[in-house]
């Protein structure tokens, strides 16, 4: 092997181990902690004696000795050059270990790494060194797992956190049951059974020596309250210090905070991230979502793998999808995820014939990685609580689903995708194949969407005290789609019901609406746009009908909902079940009027079905042999026989697209003046942006959706600068595609600097290396040069893609050769993961 491969190695591992703060000489943070195997002290002239043969200096190896403060050995660095794996050095690594009194030990060939805690199993692929507090951290910490095993869990076991002396006041009757309105009046919470027994299988799990647990419980049965227990449990038998809180939706971590406040104040302290990025060491609990983390790799340098001894993924499939897994990994201790979304949905995909892009099959990869990570290879969870247990337990409510169609007749069931079958003007039946993103610009008519909000109308189900329509949901294509139906609901609200809502019956709730968060907390309290005006003193929103994307899906919790509308194709049994777990929870309607006699009386109805309109067959592909409640023909259209407006066969045409001819063309040679402008062009940028009070409050909470639309809107492409990023990224010399928040976190010093093409080529790898640690016979170099080439070059993925594999015979980026001693895993796992989870856009010039 050439010396530059040595070399490599030894440069980049000499800058891991800086970079995690140690030292190869005294200086003013310490005294070196670096020595040789031989106990030999590492001195610059010894360094420069080395040169490029390092490898050759202990019989092929060059071993560390990393020492703690006290100047004890804690940890051996194992190196080798790129080409060896370096767990064929682990029983060497670890007989030395063993003979200097070390637990731990490094092994790396300077692209992948692993760490070994000699106490608890194999070595781990890392990403970066551990720091020597680290280590020390790790070393001192002694979780007791018996204590954690044998802590009771009883039904008050957040209740008494809540309010200690419950059981001593009047007002408690002696039994959950009999004291409904104290618990009520208080917010006290308590377990129900199943949610004990979640809490005790993890505890048996601990028992048998597992540190990954994962509970799959249906959308409405408190999973959230059961991570309360959970949390409670650890903190309380001293086997976490501290415990991170992960979730992948922005809304949802004010609702975390909220909950885990509610349950567990006074006893544990629960901080958002964004809301206190200095102090947040004084908290029990941390919450943020993963997006926060990852970006631009945050998480590797405002956190240490030690911070955490106890990490939650709520909606682990989408929280720690892809290389978001990433970050999961990169914090030890327990781990517990969290997921509404059954194995056996994907039980009828017949993974030989999907397509490479059929999101099925992303889907499948989702939930194959989640039960992977948390130790549940055989697709059985640590516990599971079904939708159908909850139900027969009487927790949760079934829906009656309406199976509405129009005569665009829809199959899900297909190998290929979404699959349309069309009658033609011949009356013949003709099928095509397309992708979400054309649903909306071939396939929905007005006539279409008038269909659907008719029959939604027609067969809702209605408010139990008003008889007005039913808070409902409606789920649309797109932003565009949601704003189409959002109108058309209102203009026939007016018709049905005129004067009672004035355009407010329904309104558009997506991300780029303002206050659309807000918009979801108003719906659930009743008071979205007022109260109902059809009873004076019910508590009801007077907005009937929120039309959504996506905003709505997760999380989202409106007990009174009683219809849920599917206006678009779902994929994803992920999203399938969380839409139906909209509508699940139980609910007491209620009012306090007067009688004849002018008597206060108390009128209650108790939420017993909801519907869940499905126009796109949704349920007959997630549910087999699914009974439908109802089967809906909707209303037809007015016939006419000009083939304009009235033409019923306008439901099955596409729209067509011509090209907006150019009318002029101008040619304008740049000289040195806006040569200037362009290197200057940035600076004026970044004092426009310092300037803006809208982005600066806006970038202090964190809320960088209202930053890039306030940019897009307020600040490009206007007069006299029109600014764009394109502009920005040439006057920074930047060698890739950057975003808005990445300009914006440059500008405002969240991140130090623009990375370079290589340098996140160099990370994605390392953190694919973690992910998926190669077999000590795999060819790393190769493995990463193939990475790199299917990322930044668009004909490799062609020929790869297309499996073309004799154009690689002249291909100057990846030659057959090259391509050949990538290990066949690799030249699989490898494209689907880029596919699935690297956006390829920020890599372009």
């Amino acid at each position: 092997m050439s010396m530059k491969n040595e070399a490599h190695a030894r440069i980049k591992i000499n800058k891991l181990l800086e970079e995690a703060g140690w030292r190869f000489f005294d200086n003013g943070k310490g005294k070196a902690n670096i020595l040789l195997e031989n106990r030999v002290k590492i001195t610059q002239e010894l360094m420069d004696a080395w040169g490029n043969d390092y490898e050759e200096t202990t019989d092929g190896s060059l071993d560390f000795l990393l020492l703690d403060s006290n100047d004890k050995p804690i940890c051996v660095l194992e190196a080798k050059k790129e080409s060896l794996h370096p767990l064929t050095a682990k029983e060497q690594a670890r007989k030395y270990a063993r003979s200097v009194d070390s637990r731990f030990i490094i092994l790396s060939n300077g692209i992948i790494h692993f760490l070994w805690d000699l106490k608890k199993g194999n070595p781990k692929p890392i990403y970066q060194f551990p720091s020597a507090d680290e280590i020390g951290a790790i070393k001192e910490w002694k979780p007791d797992r018996k204590a954690l095993a044998q802590e009771r869990i009883s039904e008050d076991y957040i209740a008494k956190v809540q309010m200690p002396d419950y059981a001593q006041r009047p007002e408690w009757k002696g039994s959950v049951k009999d004291s409904k309105d104290f618990i009520w009046t208080n917010g006290l919470r308590f377990l129900r059974k199943y949610q004990i027994k979640a809490v005790e299988k993890l505890q048996e799990s601990v028992k048998k020596g597992n540190d990954r647990f994962l509970f799959e419980m249906a959308t409405g049965t408190g999973k959230t309250l059961t991570s309360a227990a959970v949390i409670r449990l650890f903190l309380r038998t001293e086997n976490a210090r501290r415990v991170l809180f992960l979730v992948d939706r922005l809304e949802l971590e004010d609702q975390a905070w909220k909950a885990f406040t509610n349950y567990l104040k006074p006893d544990y302290s629960t901080f958002i991230y964004k809301e206190h990025k200095s102090d947040w060491r004084k908290a029990d609990i941390i919450v943020t979502t993963i997006q926060s983390l990852m970006f631009n790799d945050k998480y590797r340098y405002y956190f240490k793998p030690t911070d955490f001894d106890l990490l939650i993924s709520d909606e682990s499939h989408r929280s720690i999808s892809g290389n978001a897994r990433a970050v999961f990994e990169y914090f030890h201790g327990y781990k517990l995820g969290l997921t509404a979304t059954p194995k056996d949905y994907l039980k009828g995909v017949n993974i030989d014939k999907t397509r490479e892009n059929d999101p099925r099959e992303v889907e499948r990869r989702l939930l194959r990685d989640t039960y992977s990570t948390f130790g549940c290879e055989g697709g059985d969870p640590t516990f599971r609580y079904s939708l159908l247990d909850g139900v027969k337990d009487g927790y949760l409510i079934n829906p009656k689903v309406l199976d509405a169609r129009t005569e665009i007749t829809t199959q899900l069931l297909t190998d290929e995708g979404y699959a349309v079958t069309i009658t033609n003007e011949e009356g013949e039946e003709e099928e095509e194949v397309f992708v979400s993103r054309d649903f909306e610009k071939k396939f929905f008519s007005e006539k279409t969407n008038s269909s659907f909000c008719q029959s939604f109308l027609d067969n809702a189900l209605r408010d139990p005290i008003t008889k007005e329509i039913g808070k409902s949901i409606l789920f649309a294509v797109s932003q565009n789609h949601a704003r189409k139906i959002t109108e058309i609901l209102n203009e026939f609200a007016e018709q049905l019901f005129p004067g009672k809502y004035n355009s407010d019956f329904a309104v558009q709730v997506t991300s780029q609406v303002a206050d659309a968060q807000q918009m979801t907390i108003n719906f659930t309290n009743n008071n979205l746009n007022g109260k109902t005006g059809w009873l004076e003193g019910y508590k009801s929103s007077k907005t009937r009908v929120c039309v959504t994307v996506g905003m709505m899906t997760t999380g989202y919790d409106c007990p009174d909902l009683l219809n849920i509308c599917m206006m678009r194709p779902i994929f994803s049994p992920a999203d399938f079940v969380q839409i139906k777990g909209r509508g699940t929870r139980k609910h007491t309607f209620e009012f306090i009027g007067k009688n004849d006699l002018g008597e206060e009386e108390k009128i209650q109805f108790e939420k017993e079905i909801f519907k869940l309109f499905d126009f796109f067959a949704n349920c007959e592909y997630f549910e087999e042999k699914f009974d439908y409640d109802e089967k809906l023909n909707l209303p037809k259209p007015k016939k006419g026989n000009d083939g304009g407006e009235g033409d019923p066969r306008n439901l099955e045409k596409y729209t067509s697209y011509k090209p907006d001819p150019l009318l002029t063309v101008n040619e304008q040679t740049i000289g040195y003046e806006g040569m200037k402008i362009d290197r200057m062009l940035f600076k004026k940028f970044e004092d426009r942006i310092v300037m803006d009070d809208i982005i600066k409050k806006n970038v202090e909470l964190g809320n960088w959706e209202q930053v890039v639309t306030h940019i897009q809107q307020e600040i490009f492409d206007k007069p006299d600068e029109y600014f764009d990023l394109e502009k920005l990224r040439k006057a920074a010399k930047i060698d890739r595609k950057v975003s808005i928040r990445e300009v914006v976190e440059k500008i405002f010093g969240i991140i130090p600097k623009f990375k370079s093409k290589d340098e996140l080529l160099e990370e994605e790898f390392t953190k694919f290396m973690s992910l998926y640690p190669p077999g000590e016979d795999v060819n790393i170099r190769a493995l990463k040069y193939f990475f790199k080439a299917y990322i930044v070059d668009q004909d490799i993925r062609k020929i790869i893609n297309a499996k073309d594999f004799h154009a690689l015979q002249t291909n100057p980026t990846l030659t057959i050769a090259q391509f050949k001693k990538v290990d066949a895993k690799y030249r699989e796992v490898i494209p689907g993961y880029i596919k699935d989870y690297i956006n390829l856009k920020q890599f372009a010039a």
